[in-house]
């Protein structure tokens, strides 16, 4: 089963600052039918102005991964981590017991990111960050592990979530394939580009929520960037 979600149907809010897309319930958008997709808990599409960002603000108990579409995102924690993510790489935060955090787009053009979300197996914990660099080269062709709590994805960024987050470009033609094991689900966006998956068309940032499929096989009608997320069934 796979279930497309145009972009025109999702959630999200404008503030000025943040335009944000949400897959799922999130702040004020509230779908009793888009409450998580397995342990997937929050996918938003967030376009960040340039000199803004968010402020210091607490999370607990999640494992938040950041993919940097366009431009850069700054961190900061009160762990006393900094670092910059620039477009095409990774950060993860697992939020633990706790941890204040601020992010923002230090840019002078606009920053464009999946903020994504995935419950955690256990409660609490030490929190953590980590960020990587996965250039796009790498990812040709082939789904690629960028950040991963399950066995045997060890060069990835770990996360404490029976789930892992793979990315691919494909140039319009080619095909890519990822296996889905039983019991799992997944949910894939492009970030760029028209793509067929498993048969079914999807444009730039539609999502894709998959259930009951053994293999996917995504072929990009035009150029695209992907980013798919495999999780436990909860």
């Amino acid at each position: 089963m796979i279930e497309i979600r145009p972009l025109a149907s999702l959630g999200g809010a404008n503030h000025g600052w943040l335009d944000a897309k949400h897959h799922f319930s999130f702040a004020s958008y509230r779908d009793d039918q888009r409450i998580h997709w397995g342990a997937l808990r929050v996918w938003n599409d967030d376009t960040i102005a340039a000199g803004s960002g968010f402020p210091p603000h607490p999370h607990d108990n999640m494992e938040i991964i950041t993919y940097v579409r366009e431009g850069a995102i700054t961190h900061q924690d009160s762990l006393g981590n900094k670092g910059r993510t620039v477009a095409g790489d990774v950060q993860v935060m697992s939020a633990g017991t706790g941890i204040q955090h601020a992010e923002y787009n230090a840019e002078k053009e606009t920053t464009r990111i999946f903020q994504i979300w995935i419950i955690p197996q256990k409660r609490g914990g030490a929190p953590s960050w980590g960020t990587r660099a996965f250039p796009k080269g790498e990812r040709a062709g082939s789904f690629v592990t960028l950040a991963s709590g399950m066995d045997g994805d060890g060069d990835a960024l770990p996360i404490r979530a029976d789930a892992r987050v793979v990315g691919a470009t494909v140039k319009a033609g080619q095909t890519v394939e990822y296996p889905l094991g039983a019991g799992r689900r997944a949910y894939l966006v492009p970030a760029t580009g028209r793509v067929e998956i498993n048969g079914q068309a999807m444009d730039a940032r539609d999502g894709a929520a998959i259930q009951d499929e053994t293999l996917l096989r995504v072929t990009a009608l035009e150029d695209a960037e992907l980013v798919l997320v495999d999780s436990a069934d909860l």
